[in-house]
C-alpha cells in the first residue's frame, strides 16, 4: 500500500537486443517488486517483472505507437521473471487500448494493467520515450 491506496508498479524498457534500434532493442515489463540478495559476498540488485509481448512488427498505423499485451507461457499462465537492475533502460508509459465499452469506475491505477488486454507504448510521453519507442 502507498498512501492508503493500491501499489504503484511502473513499467520499464528492458534492453534485450543490443544490435537492434529503437523499440526493437527493448522489451516492456511491469515491475512488481525490487529486491536484492547476496551470493558468495556479492549483492545482486533485482526486479521481479511481468513481461509484455509486442503486438505485430510495426507501430500502429493510426497512432504511430507500438502495442503490447501481457505475455503468457505455453500453459497460458502469466510470464514472470527476475532481472538484474542493470538491464533496465528507463521507465515506459503504457496507455490502455480502451475499446468501445464503458470503463468501470472500479479500475484504478493499481489494477489497470490487469484490467486491459492490450496497451499502447506511449512514445509521446517525452523526447527520450520518443527516441526509445520509435
Amino acid at each position: 500500500m502507498w498512501r492508503n491506496e493500491g501499489p504503484r508498479n511502473d513499467c520499464i524498457f528492458v534492453g534485450t537486443d543490443p544490435e537492434a534500434n529503437g523499440m526493437r532493442a527493448y522489451s516492456v515489463a511491469h515491475v512488481l517488486a525490487f529486491f536484492s540478495f547476496n551470493y558468495k559476498g556479492v549483492t545482486y540488485p533485482c526486479a521481479a517483472v511481468r513481461w509484455f509481448d509486442t503486438i505485430g512488427n510495426e507501430p500502429d498505423d493510426d497512432t504511430g505507437m507500438w502495442m503490447v499485451q501481457p505475455a503468457h507461457s505455453a500453459n497460458n499462465s502469466p510470464f514472470f521473471d527476475v532481472i538484474h537492475l542493470d538491464t533496465i533502460y528507463r521507465a515506459a508509459h503504457l496507455i490502455p487500448i480502451y475499446g468501445t465499452r464503458f470503463i468501470s469506475p472500479d479500475i484504478k491505477s493499481s489494477n489497470s494493467y490487469d484490467a486491459f488486454r492490450a496497451f499502447y507504448v506511449n512514445k509521446y510521453a517525452d523526447h527520450h520515450a520518443f527516441e526509445t519507442a520509435t
